[in-house]
């Protein structure tokens, strides 16, 4: 597996290497282009307009797909705020950078190897904007020239942020708060090439914050889009998946999670504990977030606008994704974006360059997030250290290939458990060809599930029993077997 990763690292350094030589002109005079990566909090695959959103209007979103790639099989490594940004930004799947979970670990996420600490070294100027939300202390993490940031979920309104040495509140919305900022940067930076992250709250919703940066989950948490966005969508509805619901059909294909949403339904009678429940399938729900969506749309339009401005636009990789999904009621499930399904585990993923992708390129080969990090590294032509674990999107962004990965792992612990309900829904997730396999670690295989994707795309028909599966079922359990391994470092 080492070896098949360092021969597709070995390749992709050569093909980055000719573009980037060939089209100098293009590329504004300079060897190394500029990166601005923008993680969206908790945003569906399906909640923009090019993915699909019924009546969201994001026009700048919609422009970096138009004018770059748009990924349709692009995946988190965990789909959890916490564990995903680490695995962003290390290129690392969960067992590797130790990450487990939402639990603050301010100490353990200032020993992460940062994949900024390697643009850094190689000459680029770097920025890290917004959330960070792998501990709650909001001070600077190793690798940045520039720190902006705020303490575990922060506010949105009116925002106290770590900046210059200090914590200080600054009036405004925070969206577009971090959107100054990093308009900023890029027209500070200068010579230098530059890479800046942009980690939004939006769509998180607003929650109570105790004084030790933890969340008050007896108080309802309520969604607040900027006030020149608010009540833009009232009136409209939301069309419902077919998989809306817990239906007979899904009871029956998924006994783990109808053994949870029966606890669930016990817990509820609890009022105390019910109002820890966002109403998440409510159509009032779906109309706020869209409307956080709206200042972040006029971010990205500022970038693009700002990049255009000084002249940097046709040298910069701007990429667009989230760090989990949304369920908006498919399977019963409200909320928790942390379980194995499509609503949960896909991601928005767009990435325009002008110099490595046509404009209007559709992808449909298997990606995962560590894959950004070596992407990263990459196009910037520096060398990806062997300790990152994804692999660079280069060929596909080129058209020289349409698959990078044969499979892929998805995972989830739950170790932190601020809804009782999840406990020990830990699983293990292969992603192969049209096939999907979800195994639920802390139970036996029987309670196993398969999908075909292809033909079943919203999971209502769980194979995993079917006879005429078996040898696909034994062939995704290698697969699964294999991968954790890798993802552990044991593949040697």
């Amino acid at each position: 597996m080492n070896k098949e990763r360092s021969k597709i690292r070995s390749i992709t350094t050569v093909l980055i290497a000719m573009v980037v030589a060939l089209v100098p002109c293009l590329l504004n005079g300079q060897e190394r282009p500029n990166i601005v990566l923008i993680v969206v909090d908790d945003l569906r695959f399906d909640e923009f307009g090019a993915g699909g959103h019924p009546y969201l209007e994001t026009p700048h979103i919609d422009r970096l797909a138009a004018e770059g790639a748009m990924f349709h099989s692009a995946y988190h490594a965990t789909p959890l705020c916490s564990p995903n940004r680490a695995s962003i930004l290390t290129g690392q799947y969960v067992s590797r950078h130790g990450i487990l979970d939402n639990t603050s670990r301010s100490h353990a996420s200032h020993l992460l190897d940062l994949f900024p600490k390697e643009l850094q070294r190689a000459g680029y100027r770097t920025a890290h904007v917004g959330k960070w939300h792998m501990g709650n202390d909001p001070t600077p993490r190793p690798g940045y020239d520039y720190w902006v940031s705020f303490s575990g979920q922060g506010k949105t309104f009116d925002p106290d942020l770590y900046e210059d040495g200090r914590i200080h509140s600054v009036k405004g919305y925070i969206t577009d708060i971090f959107t100054d900022r990093a308009v900023g940067f890029i027209k500070d930076a200068g010579d230098r090439p530059f890479f800046v992250y942009i980690g939004h709250k939006a769509v998180h919703p607003e929650a109570v914050q105790l004084d030790d940066g933890t969340i008050d989950l007896s108080v309802p948490r309520e969604f607040m889009p900027a006030k020149r966005h608010k009540d833009r969508y009232d009136g409209k509805t939301m069309p419902r998946r077919p998989n809306y619901g817990m239906s007979d059909q899904d009871r029956k294909s998924k006994p783990v999670i109808a053994k949870a949403l029966e606890l669930r339904h016990v817990l509820e009678q609890d009022e105390d504990w019910a109002r820890e429940i966002d109403p998440g399938i409510s159509d009032e729900t779906i109309r706020r977030r869209a409307e956080m969506m709206l200042a972040v749309d006029d971010g990205v339009g500022r970038i693009v606008e700002t990049l255009k401005q000084t002249g940097q636009l046709a040298n910069t990789l701007i990429i667009f994704t989230s760090d989990n999904g949304y369920f908006y009621g498919e399977h019963g499930l409200t909320v928790e974006r942390r379980l194995p399904y499509e609503e949960s585990v896909k991601t928005p993923l767009l990435m325009r360059f002008p110099g490595l992708v046509k404009p209007g390129t559709e992808i449909n080969g298997l990606v995962v997030s560590v894959d950004l990090a070596p992407t990263i590294l990459d196009v910037a032509g520096v060398e990806i250290p062997k300790h990152i674990q994804g692999t660079s999107l280069t060929p596909l962004m080129l058209g020289q290939k349409d698959e990078i990965h044969d499979s892929i792992l998805i995972e989830f612990y739950s170790h932190e458990n601020p809804f009782p309900w999840t406990a020990s829904l830990d699983y293990r997730i292969v992603r192969k060809g049209m096939y999907k396999y979800i195994r639920w670690i802390r139970f036996d295989e029987d309670k196993a599930e398969l999908y075909d994707l292809e033909k079943d795309p919203y999971e209502l028909n769980n194979l995993v029993k079917d006879p005429d599966m078996s040898s696909v079922v034994a062939d995704l359990k290698k697969d699964l077997r294999r991968l954790v391994l890798m993802s552990l470092g044991l593949d040697d």
